[in-house]
């Protein structure tokens, strides 16, 4: 460590006295250094200046990460992921090379602040969700823990999309963030791989494997061609001078224009090849409901997935290594089932390209791949048509079905006579329209399958992949998601930081373990106090915000209420609101309020986007628009209920609402979600939780204690139990006049008088299907709202009870999670033996 220390500060003066020579040779060009393009070129100038240093670190990284593989004391991690939810960069550079006091003092000196000029980074729009977040934590971790890696994803020029707010309806607009460039990439002009779509395949053998018979030389020659161009973004450690570094494709076309068809004046058609490849990387999730969605995304997927196995395979045959040796060495880890053609592209690779048999092509790529599923869905278990297959990825469908026929012959070999179960377990899905099946490619291709919470895990070997646990258990196991506190604690919120230091020590910065000692000063008054100042100022921060952009003022002192997230059914972004909307009638009814005491002011606080496609979530998105038009305009609720929605949630603008939190909403329907991460940033920040026994609220819950933790719904086994009774929601509602009352509002009109049946199929879909248990939950879920209320009015008990919630969380950080995948998963020791296989 103290070497490190050496190398830090020797990194520090250096940085330093660039970062003020950048300063001074900038200002004397840009006039008005705090001007709108001041601030721009400051942030672009220190950007410059730390990319720099981070590329020193990558070389020196790389080779020590080679020096490792070959002394075989690891293996490097390859992590495709569809997403890379990463925020800003320039805060986190700042905070793991310890500079922002010296860097304050060289913008003082230029008339400017350093929190305006991290304000200037735009955020980079590389994922959506939960999943892009995690994979960012990851990245995180693995420079943390100096895992020799690589993240692997897109690089989308417009994200999926900017979020905008139009008469309460959400509006997709182009989310351009890379339209001045991008200020931290570092573009690998010579890493460029050719990636085919269609054409056909050609050479001797047969299509299709039969067992034992002589492997083929067959060869794909696509008809289409693009080029996957390099580009780096190199995330630091901040414990040591490692890195890791996010690897993004960009798509370009193989050839220039048609010059022949631009000289006879059809411009466009002279640049169909390049509008053809650019548009890979366009948007994140191209809407698929279309045909032409479809292919694009499935297209996308092939670009990730090729690009990365080729460039994987290349710098291990760069190290010397042969090419047997490429499982024992890599791990090709698959996030979700978005890359899981990698196990046919590695085989096709493997195969075609170096000139492996088939059964040593297995052998290798059992051995390098692994798989972490994040649904419990099964329609989000994506699948694809044969006949799309065969005309984009033709050799990959032939690869698919040789995978296929000889796994299908060892379970009928195991459990001979059930062809029920073949017909179950097949690759290709002959009961809807012939369809390939991408969860179960990666199940049978991957040495180890893993959920992300102790009950999603045990869910996903009971359903989904039910029959596949029953083939081979040992398989399967579990790794709970974790979130990096260095982001999510230290930078979000320094102020809660520094309290931790001055109560606990620093030790937990490094090990977040250590918070468990907060459990014993939880009950301190003055530590109470203290704690509630800072989550005053926190409160005060996003109000000033919201005031800015939205104009709407909020009460501090009222309770902080939060759900952000995905807009989708299941996570009931809708069961939050129908708890608006009844507490809204309720203090209409009872305006001084109930049971003697008067009512615990609230603001509510709901971000997050929709999926274009998904008309349902767009429209919960407008009702939560009405409902707070109303709410917010009615005398009546003045400083007892606000509603606020705030469009275009992001890395950044979580940074700012999480710290402010008093309660975080995890409310999904038991046994749906996987497990979540947003619910751990807001603990690590001293919020408490109201939840459903689901996904990591259950560990979380246990680990913080039950008692501080505001439970309320049916669990997962009651639902199923439910289900299987045959649930009726019409009786529920029935059976609970204040649900009655808050559906006969909307249905009536009360919240878009201009439209009164603009919520008819929402109510009737509550009324009569009710497939996420809103109305069965409704009742259990207003009890707690009601202790939430009870608690917040003794507000050294809710500090305590905040405290506690931050002590419990060490077991959360995402580098107990990445310890857990490299003991399980991606060690040396864990690579598979050969005879283990095939």
């Amino acid at each position: 460590m103290s070497g490190f220390l050496v190398n830090q500060a020797q990194a520090q003066s250096a940085l330093i006295a660039l970062a003020q020579d950048q300063m001074g040779r900038l200002f004397e060009h840009v006039q008005g250094a705090s001007s709108t393009e001041g601030i721009e070129a400051a942030m672009r100038a220190l950007a410059g200046v730390f990319r720099e240093q981070l590329q020193q670190r990558y070389c020196a990284t790389q080779r020590l990460d080679r020096a490792r593989l070959d002394a075989g004391q690891a293996r490097r991690v390859h992590y495709l992921s569809m997403e890379f939810l990463l925020g800003r960069a320039l805060h986190n550079a700042i905070a793991a090379l310890d500079c922002r006091a010296p860097l304050q003092d060289i913008l003082d000196g230029v008339g400017l602040a350093l929190d305006d000029v991290l304000e200037a980074e735009h955020d980079a729009a590389l994922g959506n969700g939960g999943l892009g977040r995690l994979a960012a934590c990851f990245l995180d971790a693995f420079a943390e823990l100096k895992l020799p890696s690589f993240g692997y994803g897109l690089r989308y020029q417009f994200g999926m999309f900017a979020q905008r707010i139009q008469q309460g309806e959400q509006i997709e607009v182009p989310d351009d963030w890379l339209r001045l460039g991008s200020a931290w990439e570092v573009p690998r002009p010579e890493l460029r791989y050719r990636v085919g779509f269609g054409g056909r395949v050609v050479g001797e053998g047969r299509a299709v494997s039969q067992i034992g018979a002589q492997d083929s030389h067959r060869r794909w020659q696509p008809a289409e061609q693009v080029i996957a161009q390099a580009y780096d973004f190199i995330v630091p450690a901040h414990q040591h001078d490692g890195v890791s570094t996010l690897r993004q494709w960009h798509a370009s076309a193989d050839s220039t224009i048609d010059l022949a068809r631009f000289n006879q004046g059809d411009y466009l058609g002279a640049a169909a090849s390049r509008v053809l490849a650019d548009s890979l990387n366009w948007v994140l999730y191209p809407d698929d409901s279309t045909a032409a969605g479809r292919e694009l995304r499935l297209k996308q997927e092939m670009l990730l997935v090729s690009a990365s196995l080729q460039d994987a395979l290349a710098r291990h045959l760069h190290e010397k290594a042969p090419i047997e040796q490429f499982g024992q060495r890599n791990v090709i880890h698959m996030n979700d089932t978005h890359p899981a053609l990698a196990p046919a592209e590695l085989m096709r690779l493997l195969m075609d390209e170096h000139g492996l048999r088939y059964d040593f092509a297995w052998r290798i790529t059992r051995q390098a791949c692994s798989y972490t599923n994040h649904t419990l869905m099964p329609e989000a278990l994506e699948t694809w048509p044969v006949e799309l297959f065969e005309r984009l990825l033709p050799r990959h469908l032939e690869i698919i079905y040789d995978i296929n026929i000889r796994f299908l012959s060892e379970v009928r070999a195991r459990f001979p006579g059930d062809e029920a179960l073949i017909a179950r377990v097949s690759l290709i899905d002959e009961q809807h329209g012939r369809r390939v099946r991408m969860a179960y490619l990666a199940v049978v291709a991957s040495s180890k399958v893993n959920g992300v919470a102790a009950l999603h895990s045990d869910l996903m070997t009971r359903t989904i992949f039910a029959d596949f646990a029953r083939i081979d258990a040992a398989r399967f196991h579990n790794v709970t998601n974790g979130v990096t506190h260095r982001r999510w604690l230290q930078q979000a919120n320094p102020a809660l930081s520094a309290l931790l230091d001055q109560t606990i020590g620093s030790a937990w910065r490094r090990d977040p373990s250590a918070l468990a000692t907060l459990r014993l000063h939880a009950d301190q008054p003055a530590l109470q106090q203290a704690f509630l100042r800072v989550k005053q100022a926190a409160k005060q921060r996003l109000a000033d915000r919201i005031r800015r952009d939205l104009g709407i003022n909020i009460d501090t002192d009222s309770l902080f209420d939060v759900q952000i997230k995905r807009i989708h059914e299941y996570k009931r972004q809708l069961l939050l609101l129908l708890h608006v909307i009844a507490r809204y009638l309720a203090i209409l009814q009872n305006p001084d309020g109930i049971d003697g005491k008067p009512w615990q002011s609230r603001t509510v606080i709901i971000a997050g986007k929709a999926a274009s496609a998904y008309a349902m979530a767009k429209l919960i998105i407008q009702l939560a628009h009405d409902v707070a038009r109303v709410v917010n305009s009615d005398a009546r609720t003045q400083g007892k209920l606000k509603l606020v929605f705030v469009p275009n949630y992001g890395v950044s603008l979580a940074e700012l609402i999480i710290p402010a939190a008093d309660l975080s909403e995890q409310i999904s329907t038991a046994g749906t979600e996987a497990s979540g991460t947003g619910n751990m940033k807001f603990a690590f920040n001293g919020a408490c939780t109201i939840g459903t026994w689901d996904g990591a609220n259950i560990e979380m819950a246990q680990a913080i204690g039950e008692a501080d933790f505001f439970e309320f719904g049916l669990r997962a086994d009651a639902i199923n139990a439910l289900q299987t009774a045959g649930y009726d929601p019409r009786q529920v509602l029935h059976d609970n006049f204040a649900l009655r009352q808050v559906l006969s509002a909307i249905a009536s009109g009360h919240f878009s008088p201009e439209q009164p049946a603009r919520y008819a199929d929402l109510v009737d879909g509550l009324q009569h299907r009710d497939r996420y248990f809103l109305l069965a939950d409704f009742a259990d879920y207003l009890r707690a709202q009601h202790a939430v209320d009870v608690l917040y009015q003794q507000r050294p008990k809710w500090a305590a009870t905040c405290l506690r919630n931050i002590a419990g969380m060490g077991h959360f950080s995402v580098d107990r999670a990445v310890q857990n995948y490299i003991d399980q998963v991606w060690s040396v020791e864990q690579a598979l033996p050969a005879a283990e296989q095939v």
